[in-house]
């Protein structure tokens, strides 16, 4: 009697990666497949070898109606079909991490995008002054060193809006509280920042006034070229007075210092007294504190309480405190992180009013990329030269020749020193005031002036 071939294997048998190659012909129709060789052996006792019963015995497993257990066939396939699965599996991962990958690409991108142009939206344009400025080409010094770079930054005091608490308001009108003049150098390896006294006698050209009509030339205090003429006017003066192209400008009002000393998280001073100046809002004992935007602006701006009370004690407050501002996002590495650069620059953005050279976040970084990595030491701040004027000492005048030479100095990209004004009162004279050396062909002295640098440390002084 003819065994049947028994029943077709098991679904999770042809699971297990039991492939037919294509080309393989099937079994003859009406024969039993071929069953394995050690089947065909006879016993040593004759009897016919026992059919499989389908259950597992010791050392081997069968299943019920194939007649046959796992062969070495069966084993490499279901380990191909193992390994297929597991390359699928990890085709999957692998296109959803991309997936992942691009969609916080896409989301970082699109949320610096944003940070971007609000940054570049913060900043405020400057039209007129360039219009009143082109108006007065002709008139106007030219660049003498490519790349060099002279930027007018002035503090307004207006009391308008936000700024109506620190003093009364004259129906709007603005003051250059301060004014600088910061020189690049066109190697961008140092910068100097010399200060104007609002005070200082000065001729003021003929200006335009917003209400469109013209002031008449005259020679009166220096901030009243703000006042009267703007930003366009205050340039042009400065230019008059120095000979040196103004190539930007910068206004920046009071709620915007304060907001950068706080971007920076304060920034520390040491006093020898202690302070109690109501109009400046500052109440401070003797030693060291650290500053927020709120006592930073009032020591910057107080008169009467510190000091010997005068505009040049209050300048050189200024220029130290911004020294050591400089000193503090310089030394925190406030230009790398960008973490911690963007309310810095979120805080700046928002506080300037520039000429459209300026105008954009670009811009503005290109100017700091340049200045990031001038040492601190070579980051200068000093002012003009200058003495009591002789018919009111309530007010300035320029020391010259002194003035002349730093101001050429500065047109012609040429290097100037800056000591502390113990230095010079010890007896380091400054060069600008030495006479000529006898042999023409030596090279000049370079100029020596009081003042400080970014790294001094105001505690220790």
């Amino acid at each position: 009697m003819t065994e049947s071939a028994g029943t077709p294997g098991d679904p999770d048998e042809s699971a297990a990666g039991e492939d037919r190659t294509p080309d393989a012909p099937p079994p003859p129709a009406g024969e039993d497949a071929p069953p394995p060789a050690e089947q065909d052996a006879p016993r040593p006792d004759g009897e016919d070898a026992p059919k499989p019963s389908g259950k597992t015995a010791p050392g081997g497993e069968t299943r019920s109606g194939s007649g046959r257990g796992p062969g070495p066939e069966a084993a490499q396939e279901g380990g191909s079909a193992a390994v297929a699965i597991t390359v699928k599996r990890k085709r999957h991962w692998l296109r959803w991490t991309a997936l992942g990958v691009s969609f916080v690409v896409l989301v970082a991108a699109g949320v610096g995008w944003w940070l971007y142009k609000k940054l570049d939206g913060n900043i405020r344009t400057d039209t007129s002054a360039a219009a009143e400025l082109k108006a007065y080409e002709k008139e106007r010094p030219v660049s003498v060193v490519h790349d060099a770079e002279n930027i007018l930054l002035i503090g307004s005091d207006s009391r308008a809006g936000d700024n109506r608490r620190y003093g009364r308001d004259d129906g709007g009108s603005q003051r250059s509280d301060t004014t600088i003049l910061l020189h690049l150098a066109a190697n961008r390896k140092s910068a100097t920042a010399m200060s104007v006294p609002r005070d200082l006698m000065v001729d003021i050209p003929a200006c335009h006034k917003a209400d469109k009509t013209t002031t008449r030339p005259q020679f009166a205090q220096f901030n009243w070229a703000f006042e009267m003429g703007g930003t366009a006017c205050t340039i042009r003066t400065v230019e008059k007075m120095t000979g040196i192209r103004i190539d930007h400008h910068m206004v920046i009002d009071f709620n915007g210092f304060k907001d950068m000393v706080d971007a920076v998280h304060g920034v520390e001073i040491c006093l020898k007294e202690p302070v109690d100046d109501k109009d400046a809002h500052l109440k401070l004992k003797a030693g060291r504190h650290k500053l927020d935007g709120e006592q930073a602006l009032g020591y910057v701006r107080a008169r009467k309480s510190l000091g010997n009370g005068s505009d040049t004690d209050r300048m050189d407050r200024q220029q130290q405190f911004l020294g050591a501002l400089v000193n503090k996002v310089q030394s925190n590495g406030v230009l790398l992180n960008p973490t911690r650069l963007y309310p810095v620059l979120d805080a700046a953005t928002k506080a300037l009013t520039t000429d459209p050279g300026l105008d954009s976040l670009k811009d503005l970084y290109e100017l700091v990329r340049g200045m990031r990595d001038v040492p601190t030491e070579k980051v200068q701040f000093l002012t003009v030269p200058r003495q009591p004027y002789h018919l009111n000492r309530n007010r300035d005048e320029l020391v010259q020749p002194d003035a002349d030479k730093l101001f050429k100095q500065l047109r012609e990209d040429k290097p100037v020193v800056v000591v502390p004004a113990d230095k010079i009162e010890d007896g380091d004279r400054s060069d600008a005031e030495s006479p000529a050396p006898a042999d023409s062909s030596a090279p000049s002295p370079t100029p020596t002036y009081s003042g400080n640098n970014a790294a001094t440390d105001l505690c220790k002084q």
